[in-house]
Parts: C-alpha cells; sequence; structure tokens
C-alpha cells in the first residue's frame, strides 16, 4: 500500500531537516556545486573522511547530493562522485510541518558550471 502525499511530504521533510541538521552537511553542500569524490570533499572542507561519507549518504538520501557517477582516483579506484541537487532551499515553519522551496539545479547550468571549472 502506498502513502499518501502528506505522509511521503512528512517523511521527506524529516528526512532534508535531518540531514541538513548535521554538523558539516552544508559545507559539503557548497562545496558539492561542481562534480567531487568524497576523498575531495573531505580535503576541501578538512573534516575525517568516515564523517564525510556518513553526511554523504545522509544527504543523498534526502535527495540534496546526487550521485554523478565514477571515475578513476589517482590511486586507480573507482571512486563515485557526487553533486548537490540544488542551489536554494528555503523552509517555511509557519504551518503545521515544515514547507520547502527549493531551487534545483540544471543540467544545462551543471555543464556550464563544468566547462567553467575546467
Amino acid at each position: 500500500m502506498s502513502r499518501s502525499r502528506t505522509e511521503r511530504t512528512d517523511a521527506d521533510s524529516t528526512s532534508v531537516l535531518s540531514a541538513l541538521g548535521n554538523k558539516y552537511s552544508a559545507e559539503i553542500l557548497c562545496a558539492a556545486g561542481t562534480p567531487k569524490s568524497a576523498q575531495s570533499l573531505s580535503e576541501a572542507i578538512e573534516i575525517p573522511i568516515a564523517t564525510c561519507y556518513r553526511r554523504i549518504e545522509e544527504l543523498v538520501d534526502a535527495g540534496l547530493l546526487t550521485c554523478e557517477g565514477r571515475q578513476l582516483s589517482e590511486e586507480g579506484r573507482r571512486t563515485n562522485i557526487y553533486r548537490r541537487t540544488l542551489d536554494e532551499i528555503e523552509i517555511d515553519f509557519s504551518d503545521d510541518a515544515p514547507e520547502f522551496s527549493r531551487k534545483r539545479r540544471t543540467e544545462a547550468k551543471n555543464r556550464l558550471q563544468d566547462q567553467l571549472e575546467n
């Protein structure tokens, strides 16, 4: 049996708020404007790699970060590459449950930013 839209929204709100409330989540999202590996994110914001992987998993589960693919690391291992899925999020707490307004990243913006970075 599928959940109603309200139940799904409440679950989504809870996972987003939980993910954003964790230490380093905002920093990871800021750093993930261009595709980066967990190792690169860990080094960029100077956090332990295990913590970075936990935050990445939470952000992916909340739909705020996505795995864009895999690439070879300098050591020759296949690593996942992550990018944030939005540029802005607004949270309204004035009703019974939080309401979100999200500004999703477009594929065109991703491609343009990739070209500017290279």
